[in-house]
């Protein structure tokens, strides 16, 4: 079966989610911001990066306020808010994203305290003088050309005074491989298989991310077939790559 999978020996930077155009149509695009959120559970490891990485900022100070950029159809963010809210932390959490389309979305799901959604470039909150206490991204790295990423990430460390946390998908055959079975008996209707393969098609390795991570990031490889981007460094390197 992998024999007839494209070749992952390189980054197809040039592929196109169908998600992603102008045109794409909109029962299916919004099908697919549906159901982001059984993906990204299975895959993303947010409830990780939550406890490892989130909530020992907020258990410092009882909350604070992250930004979520790129937030699609909001389930990450709206995952967060309610482990916050469970965690005791008063949490305000802004989600933004440049699409009307994600953002008419999410903005239209049932409203969580302390949640709001806008559309906005990250770039638009830096020339507002907006500052988090946390700046995160989920699956947003692929997507961007090689100055967008950089653009990314010099916003981020503007925008963010304690910590920036960007996780992407990691590119592998065994990813490709079982996403493509895992997902093919599930989400008709909906970008979410083809659109994961290209996804995956445009994602880096970890060595390649770590090779266009600017310095004094920290570039970490976390099982499975996660790359995460974190400023500043993090002293508990136990799924430490060197970046």
């Amino acid at each position: 079966m992998i024999a007839v999978f494209p070749s992952l020996a390189t980054r197809a930077a040039d592929a196109v989610e169908e998600m992603d155009r102008p045109d794409a149509d909109l029962q299916r695009l919004e099908r697919t911001y549906a159901q982001f959120w059984l993906v990204n559970a299975v895959v993303s490891g947010w409830r990780r990066n939550y406890v490892r990485y989130l909530r020992p900022i907020f258990a410092a100070s009882g909350g604070g306020t992250l930004l979520d950029i790129g937030s699609g159809g909001g389930d990450v963010p709206r995952c967060i808010a309610r482990w916050a809210r469970r965690d005791g932390f008063a949490l305000e959490i802004t989600a933004i994203d440049p699409d009307p389309r994600a953002h008419a979305f999410a903005s239209a799901l049932p409203a969580l305290p302390g949640l709001s959604f806008r559309q906005a470039y990250s770039s638009e909150l830096v020339a507002e003088g907006r500052s988090y206490d946390v700046v995160i991204s989920n699956h947003m790295l692929h997507h961007l050309a090689p100055a967008e990423l950089l653009a990314l990430l010099a916003d981020s460390r503007r925008l963010g005074r304690k910590l920036c946390l960007h996780s992407d998908i990691e590119r592998s055959r065994w990813a490709y491989a079982l996403f493509s079975v895992g997902t093919l008996p599930f989400f008709p209707g909906s970008f979410i298989r083809a659109d994961g393969l290209t996804s995956i098609r445009r994602s880096f390795t970890a060595a390649e991310i770590a090779e266009v991570t600017p310095q004094g990031w920290q570039s970490l490889q976390q099982r499975p077939w996660q790359n995460l981007l974190v400023y500043p460094p993090f002293a508990r390197g136990d799924d430490r790559r060197a970046g």
